[in-house]
């Protein structure tokens, strides 16, 4: 299923090292596309992005031959996103689990650090990186974030710390494989095949603590300037930066999307509701 995770992996395409500049800023903006989505709950006015082209014409080749319309938001979590675009949507039966089925191709990844996951961003589905370790995207999912915010200073440094986990958990493991880290390792091992919680938390924290130096040293992803006034600003879901592609922004409409993730959903997030759109190309990019 594609599912939108807090899975991210260290990549070094967006280290904090790189300069990010704000999506109105790389842009004419009179030159984008704009399309409708059109719900029970409201219309909802997209730009789609010029820096994200194979995601912004399919998209657009999708809404003009009608693919999306009558297709539901099959799957919605509040403070997270709303997501939608399964081909099998349209005559689904009550229940039934959606979110497999897909159109037969996928889109190559346009991740961008200049495109990112503040409130009302529309970006692409996909599978997970196990399967899918080049994060090329569904070539018709999509969802709009709605994220919770404005965050704190120390919302965005947990969300760091979640985003380079991987790396912190391999510049762990390398340290206790070091001849002066036998015991320690031991002690490690130890605990964590007899799950002893407490003990495990504690060693945890002193090797956080003990990688530090190296880690800060270490190319890592860190947020730019414009991420975190935007998110201290509005607000969002800042762990899937850098591992899903963003193609748009919502101009107009978010009290929709509020309104939506309000819908009660059954045990799989699917609104108990049939909630279903139609998506119109107000204007094609020129």
């Amino acid at each position: 299923m594609k599912k939108i995770t807090g899975l991210i992996l260290f990549t070094l395409l967006f280290s904090g090292t790189m300069l990010s500049k704000n999506i109105q800023n790389m842009e004419d903006t009179s030159r984008t596309a704009l399309v409708l989505i059109s719900t029970q709950y409201g219309d909802i006015k997209i730009r789609l992005s010029n820096l994200t082209p194979l995601h912004r014409d399919n998209f657009i080749k999708l809404a003009q031959k009608g693919f999306y319309d009558s297709l539901l938001f099959h799957r919605i979590i509040a403070g997270f996103m709303i997501q939608g675009g399964d081909p099998t949507s349209k005559h689904a039966k009550q229940f039934v689990v959606l979110g497999d089925s897909d159109i037969g191709y996928t889109i190559p990844a346009e991740i961008t650090p200049n495109l990112f996951h503040k409130r009302g961003m529309l970006c692409a589905a996909r599978d997970g990186d196990d399967v899918n370790p080049t994060r090329a995207s569904s070539g018709c999912q999509f969802y709009i974030t709605q994220g919770r915010g404005p965050l704190t200073d120390n919302d965005l440094k947990l969300y760091e710390y979640r985003i380079n986990k991987k790396l912190r958990t391999h510049l762990k493991d390398s340290l206790l494989q070091t001849p002066e880290y036998k015991a320690t390792n031991e002690k490690y091992q130890h605990y964590k095949s007899n799950k002893i919680t407490d003990s495990l938390m504690l060693l945890e924290k002193t090797l956080d603590e003990k990688i530090n130096p190296v880690y800060i040293l270490t190319p890592h992803y860190t947020f730019s300037p414009e991420q975190v006034q935007a998110y201290k600003k509005v607000g969002g879901t800042p762990h899937l930066d850098g591992s899903y592609t963003v193609f748009g922004e919502v101009l107009q409409g978010m009290e929709a999307v509020d309104k939506i993730t309000e819908a009660n959903t059954d045990s799989h997030d699917r609104p108990l509701e049939d909630i279903r759109m139609k998506v119109t190309v107000l204007r094609n990019y020129q």
